[in-house]
């Protein structure tokens, strides 16, 4: 396998009983290369997610990422490898405040001279929560309200910046700004042409056909849980309409005929 190849998925399938879900996902992503999926509702995207990030055990197929065959129990194992990801339930504990779901898993501590026996660093956390909501431009009134008092938008924006204040060798993203306004999508894309300019790479999830075309290098297009399109769009070659026939399987790509 080419060493600038961070993710590869061969024969990905996921059936729930006698639903197909995700079936024969043959995926690959390289070192800074922003990858958009594409799909209508139930066409498998979310389940493809899952299954890279070990949210859910697959049915069959490899995953191979940062040239290592994986097979992660849980999206802990996923993260502590280097997958960082949005997912589209957002994953946050509702009865914690911003700085304890931003360091969830990765709490801080002091005192760790003392063995067994350590002490919550509350006061490191919440400098980096404020470094990291403004390196990342999420605007949060009052870091210390639970997430369940928060608004969707801002809930959302939470699981953004956990996801983009720490290094990682992946980011996937699940629609993240299904639930935003305009000015927290901005600040989101924006997030997501940072990561660009560092050379890390990422999965995006959306049906925004705009901001597909604004961020991403390729769109993947799932129908009914196959992979039916891979377009380069950075060549120019392909519209929205196109991508739009995919989606409805009016159009399938020579390479993936009878997939529908």
């Amino acid at each position: 396998m080419s060493e600038d190849i961070v993710l590869k998925t061969t024969d990905l399938t996921k059936h729930y009983g006698g639903v197909h879900a995700l079936e024969g996902a043959n995926f690959e992503l390289r070192k800074g290369e922003h990858v958009a999926i594409m799909g209508d509702n139930g066409a498998g995207k979310s389940t493809f997610v899952r299954q890279i990030t070990g949210v859910e055990q697959r049915t069959r197929g490899t995953v191979v990422f940062d040239g290592t065959e994986v097979n992660f129990s849980g999206p802990i194992e996923a993260r502590e490898s280097g997958i960082e990801t949005v997912f589209q339930t957002l994953a946050l504990a509702d009865h914690l405040d911003v700085p304890d779901n931003l360091f969830l898993g990765r709490e801080k501590t002091k005192w760790n001279w003392l063995g067994p026996f350590r002490f919550l660093d509350y006061k490191a956390m919440r400098q980096d929560t404020l470094a990291a909501l403004e390196k990342t431009g999420v605007k949060i009134p009052n870091i210390h309200n639970t997430i369940e008092k928060m608004s969707g938008g801002q809930r959302q924006c939470v699981a953004i910046a956990r996801t983009a204040s720490f290094h990682s060798k992946l980011t996937i993203m699940d629609e993240p700004t299904a639930a935003l306004g305009v000015q927290e999508t901005e600040q989101v894309e924006n997030i997501i042409r940072q990561l660009k300019a560092q050379g890390e790479p990422l999965i995006l999830v959306s049906h925004n056909m705009r901001q597909v075309f604004d961020l991403a290098d390729r769109i993947v297009v799932f129908r009914r849980g196959r992979i039916c399109a891979n377009l380069d769009i950075k060549t120019g070659d392909y519209t929205g309409e196109d991508v739009v026939s995919y989606i409805t399987g009016a159009k399938t790509g020579a390479e993936y005929e009878g997939a529908a």
